[in-house]
């Protein structure tokens, strides 16, 4: 819980009770932010797509179909509405990520803490396909795990709150494209360079700092907005292909 003291300074209570007082307070927590409301009512808005994530462990020697199709590195197979799409990590995982454009009340129709239920539910979205493919979502070896996806509006701003401002996803939700972590680090960054620029003056840097943010974070979500578009919209597989050739962007 966030309170305001005024004059900039806030106090923070944690959940086991503990208070910490502040005279310059970041919002670095996420896309549920506690500390977004302080500056903005804007809310995050489920974006119509969400990912289910799955695992197969030691996929070469148990799943090797499987971990033939996703190949060294990353495979996607995708068409309008869904896609599954995997990548390999270290020691034989496959982790993958199942999108499918649905309504946020399909999703909740699903109880995903029934892992044999809710994993057949999805991979029903695919019948037909390709048996290695479906087998990531019905071979997975933990429960499934829905990851809905919320953006905030493109050139989400506020004005000049004293004493706290947001980065990252707090700042500006996009759906991912690989470029949240690095902007939200940049976003960082430039938060120091500008608190170290103005020595004694919270305001000044924060001033400064969101004069930059602003547009920075307009622009990204552009651009993300565009490649999530071209992953799994309408023109797929298409648009992935040209992605991929230079010809999609």
């Amino acid at each position: 819980m966030v309170r305001p003291y005024g004059d900039g300074r806030h106090e923070l209570t944690f959940a086991d009770g503990t208070t910490v007082p502040t005279t310059l307070l970041v919002g670095a927590d996420g896309a549920w932010s506690r500390v977004r409301p302080l500056v903005s009512g804007a809310r995050p808005a489920y974006a119509g797509t969400s990912f289910v994530e799955t695992y197969l462990f030691d996929a070469d020697e148990r799943h090797p179909a499987s971990a033939a199709a996703v190949g060294t590195g990353a495979m996607m197979a995708v068409t309008p509405g869904k896609s599954i799409q995997a990548h390999r990590e270290a020691g034989g995982v496959l982790h993958t990520y199942v999108a499918l454009t649905r309504p946020a009340a399909w999703f909740d129709g699903i109880d995903f803490s029934d892992a044999g239920a809710a994993g057949a539910r999805i991979a029903a979205e695919f019948e037909g396909w390709a048996p290695e493919l479906t087998a990531l979502i019905t071979d997975g070896e933990t429960p499934p795990v829905h990851r809905a996806i919320h953006t905030l509006p493109i050139g989400h701003r506020w004005d000049r709150v004293p004493g706290v401002t947001l980065l990252g996803d707090a700042a500006h939700l996009m759906p991912p494209n690989g470029e949240g972590a690095n902007l939200a680090m940049f976003d960082g960054a430039q938060l120091a360079g500008a608190i170290a620029a103005h020595p004694g003056d919270v305001e000044a840097a924060l001033t400064a700092y969101e004069r930059e943010l602003f547009p920075r974070g307009a622009d990204e979500a552009v651009e993300a907005v565009r490649d999530f578009d071209i992953c799994f919209g309408d023109k797929t597989p298409g648009s992935v292909i040209g992605l991929f050739t230079g010809q999609g962007r």
